[in-house]
């Protein structure tokens, strides 16, 4: 009996480290297991960015292109753009609030550039209208030109077509009307 008891003792001391061990060996797997499943997403994920770069690769140039052309119509859109109307602006919140903060910033501005520019905006707002005023005479000057444009155009019309029937009709004195004929209706 004594030696069973030691046997059975023995038995479970095995038994309990078998099952430690069954446990860190356990742990070792799904450490491993993840190790590989990681693995195997990040090779999935190369490939993914491979067929990826295969595909925008060629791209790159037109996006290139996009950003000049987008460059060039912002800057084109700055320059137009208090000429642009401007519609169905959304606004946070209650539209009475914000215009009176809006009010009140631009009041702020108003001040803040009379104080550094008192003399400026007199002078740039003489220079405004005599820019409007050089615009409307360009433009009528403009309309007139083009009218002489054509004038002179019909007129030159008028005189080459005078020209030629007068050649014509030298050329018809010179050597009679029958020999002509054949020059323009053979």
């Amino acid at each position: 009996e004594k030696d069973l008891a030691q046997l059975e003792e023995r038995a479970e001391e095995n038994l309990l480290m078998l099952c430690e061990e069954k446990e860190r060996q356990q742990e070792k797997l799904y450490e491993l297991k993840r190790e590989v499943l990681l693995k195997e997403r990040e090779q999935k994920l190369e490939e993914e960015l491979d067929k990826q770069m295969e595909v925008l690769f060629p791209l790159v140039p037109l996006l290139e292109q996009f950003k000049e052309q987008y460059k060039s119509f912002a800057v084109s859109l700055d320059a137009t753009r208090h000429k642009l109307l401007i519609k169905n602006i959304h606004i946070e919140g209650d539209m009475p609030t914000y215009l009176d903060e809006l009010q009140k910033q631009l009041t702020i501005t108003q001040e803040l550039l009379a104080e550094v520019m008192p003399n400026y905006s007199e002078q740039s707002a003489e220079a405004s209208i005599e820019l409007k005023d050089t615009e409307e005479m360009f433009q009528k000057l403009d309309k007139e030109l083009q009218r002489s444009f054509v004038q002179v155009q019909n007129l030159s019309y008028k005189a080459s077509k005078e020209v030629s029937l007068h050649n014509q009709g030298v050329c018809e004195d010179n050597h009679g009307l029958d020999v002509v004929k054949h020059w323009y209706f053979s």
